[in-house]
Formats: structure tokens, sequence, C-alpha cells
């Protein structure tokens, strides 16, 4: 569907939420999926009402209640994927798997004083492995290129570069075989499995 390069071979297993971690300051940390709970919005709500804008890129997350709001709205949908990392009641961070055609593009944000603590990788381990249980066959996401703590990440994930040909880089990971992918969805559950 589109020209988006993506690795050949699959990625390992990632662990699918809920998981839980110390972080390098001693929290304790709870990655869990979102599922449609209001109390669950409200704190992603906080949490990126009191986001430092010099944190944001491309736009995201929006500035403001009203915008913050909307954004939520589109990303928190039924056809995204969502995990949200807590510290207690409050959410330290979120990360999302949102539908682009025959893929999903990821976007990961964790509040300023949570950040350089770990728990970025288990955020996206977490909604990688989340992915994987629902299915989800490829992965896209741009990242700054200066942005070398975020790039040394993705391709110690297993993320790689499709496109460097603009200020951002695009990188691509693919998750489950197409095939498996399709079948998760709702493909062709009519043929034997073999175990009979």
């Amino acid at each position: 569907m589109s020209d988006r390069g993506y690795p050949d071979a699959v990625a390992d297993e990632f662990p699918p939420p809920p998981t839980a971690f110390t972080d390098r300051e001693d929290r304790e940390i709870e990655v869990r999926p979102y599922e449609g709970d209001e109390a669950a919005r409200e704190a992603l709500v906080e949490m990126y009402d009191d986001f430092d804008p010099a944190d944001r890129a491309q736009g995201i997350p929006p500035g403001g209640e009203e915008r913050i709001r909307e954004w939520l709205g589109a990303i928190l949908a039924d056809d995204c994927y969502n995990v949200i990392a807590w510290c207690g009641d409050e959410a330290a961070g979120h990360a999302t798997l949102v539908p682009d055609g025959d893929a999903y593009e990821l976007a990961i944000f964790v509040h300023q004083e949570y950040q350089r603590a770990g728990i970025g990788t288990h955020l996206i381990r977490g909604l990688l492995g989340h992915g994987q249980a629902n299915g989800v066959a490829k992965v896209w996401l741009t990242v700054e290129r200066w942005n070398r703590a975020a790039v040394s990440l993705y391709k110690k994930i297993g993320f790689e570069t499709s496109d460097a040909e603009s200020f951002e880089l695009e990188m691509g990971l693919r998750l489950c075989a197409d095939e498996a992918a399709a079948e998760e969805a709702g493909g062709s559950a009519d043929e034997p499995d073999g175990d009979e």
C-alpha cells in the first residue's frame, strides 16, 4: 500500500503488557494496555497538559487541554493500540500504534519527570508486544536524526532505517509475518491447524 521499506526478518517476540519493573530512579512502574477507561484517559490528559513544550516533535503532543482531548480521541480509538506506563496512579508515559494503510505508525512520549530512567525502553517493548499479540505485521516511525538516544533505542529494538532523505529518519520493523497478521486479524479461520 505504501513504498515504505521493512526488514525481511520478523522481530523477536516482545513481552505483552501488563509488565512491571523498577526504573533507574527506584520507582515502581507498570506498563498496561489502555482499555478505554475514563480514569486512564484523564491521567493522559493531565500528563500531556504538563508536557514540556521542548519535548514536542512534529507538532505532537499538541498544547492546550482542548487540543489534547481532541488528539487523544483520535489515537485512543478502537483501531489503535495504546499502552501507558504508570507510576502509582500517575501516567509517566504513553505509546501508541495508529493504523496507516497496511502498517501502523508508532509514537511514544515519556513525561519529562520520568525521562532517562529506562521507562521508554519498557514502554516501547510493551507496545510492540501488545501489537504482536493483536497481529500487527508492520510498524513504522519517524525520528529527528539528531535525536541520537531515540535512534539508538529504536535500532536496539530492531527498527531499521528505511528513508533518511530529510531531517527525519523513517524507520520500520516487521512484527509478524503478514499472513499470520491477516489470520490473527480475522482472516480465514476455517483452515485446520494440524493439532487435531
